[in-house]
């Protein structure tokens, strides 16, 4: 079974006089283990694709399943504490809390219950994505804006939910960190079964993924790997 269906959602802005459309009757299913790309335009929708995906907008046409059941049903606020995390270009850490203390913070609030001692798997998490000990302990702010986003993507981990969500995630750091963004979101699919979800206009980290889709005309297209070639 799917771990995320997108079942016939449209959605649309008044735009003056007339409606809008950016997603049309759109449909997709998404697996675990799997590390997705959301190619498209500025202005396609991918954003709100996610936004809508994430529960963080409410639908207007469609329906939205999470493991076999309609997220409204789920309960909106439940669903994002407890079933998925969001990676934002800006990182959206809490800025007077050390690196350790954003993951600890995350711990406490959702109900998915991680080992305890708390701070020795956060302390873990972030050895694990390169962020040692001495670090984690450092203000968010002294940290660099590569590994503030390290941190970030810990923290979604921390919570221990199947559904990553990332939003041009690369967007604030260089393209040699770019890269080892991408290797880690790869790793987070093939090595903790995790559902990856990344929407970017970057064909860099497209190329990198398991499954690229892009958004046209309001419906998503999976591209054949092979384009990449030749």
């Amino acid at each position: 079974m799917s771990l995320l269906k997108l079942d016939n959602i449209s959605y649309g802005y008044v735009d003056g006089n007339k409606k809008r459309m950016i997603l049309n009757n759109l449909s997709y299913k998404f697996e675990k283990g799997k590390f997705y790309t959301i190619l498209g335009p500025s202005g396609s929708g991918k954003t709100t694709l996610l936004s809508l995906a994430g529960g963080l907008e409410r639908l207007q046409e469609g329906k939205v399943f999470f493991q076999g059941k309609d997220i409204n049903k789920i309960g909106l606020a439940n669903y994002r504490r407890n079933h998925l995390s969001f990676v934002f270009q800006q990182f959206n850490l809490v800025s007077y809390l050390t690196a350790v203390d954003n993951l600890i913070n995350v711990m406490n609030i959702c109900e998915n219950r991680l080992p305890k001692p708390y701070r020795q798997t956060a302390l873990n998490l972030l050895d694990r994505f390169g962020i040692v000990k001495s670090k984690a302990e450092r203000s968010i702010m002294k940290l660099s804006g590569g590994e503030q986003q390290r941190v970030a993507i810990a923290r979604a981990l921390a919570t221990n939910v199947d559904l990553i969500l990332a939003d041009e995630p690369t967007g604030n750091i260089d393209t040699i960190t770019e890269k080892e963004i991408v290797r880690i979101f790869g790793l987070l699919a093939k090595e903790y079964n995790k559902c990856i979800i990344v929407v970017t206009h970057s064909e860099a980290i497209t190329g990198m993924s398991d499954v690229e889709l892009d958004l046209k005309n309001g419906k998503l297209f999976e591209r054949s790997k092979n384009h990449h070639e030749g």
